[in-house]
């Protein structure tokens, strides 16, 4: 049985149903209150979630066909766990497509939207100070997203999201290896003064280093708490 996970809807009225059930399931999975490996029955996500097992069904589906969910024959639907070669696959692809949005931010980009990043930074700059985690996430997030917005292709912006939230689950280790915080601040800034003075190519540049940074900085963590397979 399903330990109770307060997955309980508020009906939208602009949205269908299936698609209100998916971006619930979908959300808790990311902020990892369904957890890998977690089993997941349809008629009790039903009842906790006040709604027929047709939606539920229906979004399991899909976040299977996307990743999130594995489905055993005979067995069920378990929440997918992410292994390095996955991990690794993703942060490929993210590292071409971020230094392709900087590059198209630095052709561009508004005054207005290059302020904006700088602002952004001061931002950065604040919370990186604290300790509040989901506060640095939701920044460095922002971040990201003043760029895409700045390269206007809405393709690629969807296309970078969902990438991106393919390794939310397991991104905030990332900033817990030391001086990845200061690091990151520097390499964001790098990528705005770029863009800033119009060069397509330092910009791309400078993005692509960051998500390496990135990623090699979340391997290290991961290396040490083993939290993912190899496979």
């Amino acid at each position: 049985m399903m330990e109770k996970k307060n997955l309980r809807i508020e009906l939208d009225n602009y949205q269908p149903l299936g698609k209100v059930v998916y971006n619930t399931l979908r959300e808790a999975i990311l902020q990892q209150v369904l957890k890998p490996g977690e089993r997941l029955m349809e008629q009790e996500l039903a009842e906790e979630m006040g709604v027929s097992r047709t939606p539920v069904r229906e979004a399991l589906r899909k976040l299977e066909q996307e990743g999130y969910i594995v489905l055993v024959p005979r067995k069920g639907a378990y929440v997918a766990g992410l292994s390095i070669k996955d991990f690794c696959n993703v942060f490929e692809m993210r590292g071409a497509l971020e230094a392709l949005a900087a590059g198209l931010a630095a052709a561009r980009a508004t005054p207005e939207e290059i302020e904006e990043m700088e602002r952004n930074l001061v931002l950065e700059a604040a919370h990186y100070e604290s300790s509040d985690l989901v506060k640095t996430i939701d920044v460095d997030t922002r971040f990201h997203e003043l760029i895409y917005q700045a390269a206007k292709n809405k393709r690629l912006q969807n296309m970078l999201k969902e990438l991106r939230d393919q390794v939310q689950r397991i991104r905030t280790k990332s900033l817990t290896a030391p001086g990845r915080l200061k690091f990151a601040l520097a390499e964001h800034r790098k990528i705005v003064e770029a863009i800033a003075a119009r060069n397509v190519e330092a910009a791309k540049q400078a993005a692509r280093e960051h998500i390496e940074s990135a990623e090699n900085a979340l391997l290290e963590v991961l290396s040490l708490e083993s939290p993912v397979s190899d496979r």
